[in-house]
C-alpha cells in the first residue's frame, strides 16, 4: 500500500539529510504511528507521499502508483486518492460544515444527487449530524478537526494520512479523534499517524515507526510503543566459518 525504497531527501543549505536512505513497507489496512522528535524527519517523509516534495533518490510506490511517473498536472488528482488531516484543520472559515464536506466531492467531480446523499453518512460517522449548518468558528478544537476527518473520508480513500491530528486538542477530545481514526481504520482504510503524544501511542499498541536524523531507527510490527532513541538489539546468529564475514556485510 506504502513502499518507500533508499528514499533520501536533503534539502539546500542543510547540512545533513532530512531523510537518509529510508525504506519502509506498510501493508493495506495497518495502522501506523510515525514518531521521532523535531526534525526528525517526520514532515518530509509524509510530503514524500503527498508529492509536496521529491526525493534526491529511491523509489516511492503508493497503492500501487509509481511516484516517479505522476506528471505536475496529475499530482492534484492523486491526491485526491488520499485522505489527509492536518493540525490547524484547514477548513472553508465562510462555508458550514456541510458545505466544508460537499466541497471536497465537488473537487473530486461527484455528482449533486450523491453528493447529497454522501455528505449525511460522513457527518453522521464523525457524530457531527447534528452540526451540519454551523460555521468553522462556531465549533470546538475537536469538532473542527472532526470535520476535517470527515472531509478527508468523503472519498473513500484506501490512504488516511493524519499528521499531527490532536496537537492542539485536550486529553478527552484527543482520546475520541483516535477513537475515531481506529474506527476508520477498522473500516478497511490504512492508517499513517505523526505524533509526538506518548499516551495514544502507547494506549492503542499499534505498529510504531521511529525517525532518527532522517533515519528509521525502531520499526515495531505489533504492539508498539513510544520510543525515540533506542535502537532495536541486534539478532543472533549461529555463526560458521566464513559466515560471520558475510552477515556483517549485509549489516552494513
Amino acid at each position: 500500500m506504502i513502499l518507500l525504497d533508499s528514499v533520501s531527501k536533503q534539502y539546500s543549505g542543510d547540512s545533513s539529510p532530512a531523510l537518509d536512505s529510508v525504506s519502509l513497507h506498510i501493508e493495506p489496512n495497518e495502522f501506523v504511528f510515525l514518531v521521532g522528535k523535531s526534525g526528525a524527519g517526520k514532515s518530509t517523509l509524509m510530503k514524500m507521499i503527498t508529492k509536496e516534495e521529491v526525493p534526491d533518490s529511491g523509489k516511492i510506490i503508493i497503492g500501487g502508483i509509481d511516484l516517479d511517473y505522476v506528471k505536475k498536472r496529475h499530482i492534484p488528482g492523486y491526491r485526491r486518492r488520499l485522505g489527509v488531516v492536518f493540525q490547524d484543520f484547514k477548513l472553508l472559515p465562510r462555508r458550514t460544515v456541510y458545505e466544508n464536506v460537499a466541497f471536497a466531492l465537488e473537487i473530486a467531480g461527484m455528482s449533486g444527487k450523491d453528493i447529497r446523499k454522501t455528505v449525511p453518512k460522513v457527518l453522521d460517522l464523525v457524530d457531527l449530524g447534528d452540526q451540519a449548518k454551523k460555521f468553522p468558528d462556531q465549533l470546538s478544537g475537536g469538532q473542527q478537526q472532526r470535520v476535517s476527518i470527515a472531509r478527508s473520508v468523503a472519498r473513500q480513500p484506501k490512504i488516511l494520512i493524519a499528521d499531527e491530528p490532536t496537537a492542539n486538542l485536550d486529553k478527552l477530545t484527543t482520546e475520541e479523534i483516535i477513537g475515531l481514526l481506529k474506527k476508520i481504520n477498522d473500516f478497511g482504510t490504512t492508517i499513517l499517524v505523526t505524533t509526538h503524544n506518548e499516551n495514544i501511542v502507547n494506549n492503542l499498541q499499534k505498529r510504531v515507526i521511529t525517525l532518527k536524523d532522517g533515519k528509521i531507527i525502531n520499526d515495531q510490527k505489533n504492539n508498539g510503543i513510544y520510543k525515540l532513541d533506542e535502537k532495536p538489539a541486534p539478532a543472533r546468529v549461529m555463526q560458521t566459518p566464513g559466515h560471520a564475514l558475510r552477515q556483517r556485510r549485509r549489516v552494513i
